[in-house]
């Protein structure tokens, strides 16, 4: 989470430039001889081309909107304008935006960021040429931060090639174009330092991550690869290193194009589970007979998953016949599903395998703020907290129901709170954490502090424990595994 906080959308005062590469001769020691080692590759030397070729088509964006901006908390929360500084004055008072966007239609559509266009009440968009068309909104998804314009009155223009962002590998050259702190049609040129890095929504997320340069502005600005291929939409940099960039697939922008020209909007199949990948560790600590598939770790009160009579601690194996490979592939096909369809699983449970019929619903948009205060911390009449004991790294006391109702925690919720956590300790490398609700131990439930140190005495040296325990900050439960000491 504080990772998350040290995040902002690059989205004021600047646009983002493109990449290419185009091979110098090569230098007269490259033919040397070499006898052993990894074979050297190609250098790619230069995105002059590339740059040349993609500027046409990468636009700036002006948005002017009335009020304190957008809604999206990822917007706020990650400083983009104002919300760095002092609030203005006149909260009615106009606000600019700037950012940047990329032609992918003759006919002028345009792709850029969510929370570049959000709240705006004129948009403005500059090619190149110099040419200014008013920009209207065609379509947004708030969820992967995505929005298509459409520029009415323009014909025959520039327009980007889109590349498969699934071929991209770690250590790929890219470039990005865009227009940061003002300065039009800026390219950098980096690499791609990670894939499918998690920001905002894990259940969605799928980050290309690089270190060509993004700043405030890029948004919406296409990464490039060494083709002149657009393979992301740069959207996020991380405030506490000039190095670090996210951008937005292509394809996953691509795959949601159709919806966005025809309903404005994107509707997401959805059957209100949370899911983890079944580890070695999970699979023997549960007695899960299956090494494959996604462990329902929560149920949604009233979801389509409880209707249909899915449990936690079911491994669903199949759906419709298709093997299920971990739980965010899992995500991404129920997510691919119209709303009101039927997803046929099949699902290990105790052992013995059951079929369900789930009719999906629509997934609501995921909502990352929580309102919830700090956990854990003590209040003055609370004596102090004991200290972490050996075996997890970690103490519990009681809950208090004067406590966790100021927190909305259900009555369902039953368990003991995690007072302490040893940062050397083995419950703290599972990333549990101070204010979390262990409800249960190896599926046995854990009522009281009696409860829960009789479960754990009981374990040896070595062993590992599953450990089912809900966030309060998340309003979610989740399964763990932790090494006994």
């Amino acid at each position: 989470m504080a990772f998350l906080v040290g995040l902002i959308l690059a989205g004021e005062f600047t646009p983002v430039p493109v990449v290419s590469s185009a091979p110098r001769a090569a230098p007269p020691h490259a033919a040397v001889a070499r006898t052993g080692g990894i074979p050297a590759a190609p250098m790619v030397v230069s995105f002059a081309d590339v740059a040349e070729r993609m500027n046409a088509a990468v636009v700036n964006i002006d948005a002017t909107s009335r009020g304190a901006g957008p809604t999206d908390p990822r917007y706020q929360r990650r400083g983009n304008g104002p919300a760095d500084g002092p609030l203005p004055r006149d909260l009615d008072a106009p606000r600019q935006g700037a950012g940047s966007g990329f032609i992918i239609d003759r006919a002028g559509y345009v792709l850029t960021n969510f929370h570049m266009i959000e709240a705006a009440q004129r948009i403005t968009v500059t090619l190149a040429d110099g040419r200014t068309f008013k920009g209207e909104v065609v379509g947004t998804d708030p969820a992967i931060d995505v929005a298509l314009l459409r520029l009415p009155g323009a014909r025959d223009l520039p327009e980007a090639p889109l590349g498969n962002s699934d071929d991209l590998r770690v250590g790929e050259w890219v470039c990005a174009i865009g227009n940061p702190l003002g300065y039009v049609h800026s390219v950098t040129v980096g690499v791609v330092s990670f894939i499918g890095r998690k920001l905002f929504d894990p259940s969605l997320d799928d980050y290309i991550q690089t270190d060509a340069a993004i700043n405030f502005g890029n948004s919406g600005g296409p990464l490039i690869n060494a083709r002149g291929e657009v393979v992301g939409i740069n959207s996020a940099i991380s405030s506490r290193a000039s190095n670090i960039g996210f951008a937005v697939p292509i394809n996953q922008a691509v795959a949601i194009l159709p919806q966005l020209k025809t309903r404005g909007r994107v509707s997401r199949g959805y059957m209100g589970v949370y899911l983890t990948d079944v580890t070695p560790s999970l699979q023997r600590s549960l007695n899960l007979g299956v090494a494959r598939g996604a462990l329902v770790q929560d149920v949604t009160p009233g979801s389509p998953a409880e209707r249909a009579g899915l449990r936690i601690y079911d491994v669903i194996l199949n759906v419709e016949g298709r093997e299920v490979d971990g739980n965010e592939p899992l995500i991404r096909d129920i997510s691919a599903r119209e709303p009101g369809s039927v997803a046929r699983l099949e699902v290990m449970r105790d052992g013995r395998r059951h079929s369900f019929n789930v009719k999906l619903a629509e997934r609501p948009v995921h909502d990352e703020e929580t309102g919830l205060d700090p956990l854990g911390n003590p209040t003055r009449e609370r004596a102090p907290e004991p200290p972490p004991s050996v075996p997890l790294g970690l103490s519990v006391r009681e809950l208090d129901r004067r406590f966790t109702g100021r927190l909305d925690i259900p009555e369902s919720v039953q368990g003991v709170m995690v007072a302490r956590v040893d940062p050397t300790g083995s419950a703290y490398a599972a990333s549990i954490h101070r204010g979390f609700i262990i409800m249960e131990i190896n599926r046995k439930p854990v009522r009281s502090i009696a409860d829960y140190q009789r479960i754990v005495s009981a374990a040896a040296p070595g062993d590992v424990l599953a450990i089912y325990y809900y966030d309060p900050t998340l309003a979610q439960r989740f399964v763990t595994t932790v090494t006994v000491e």
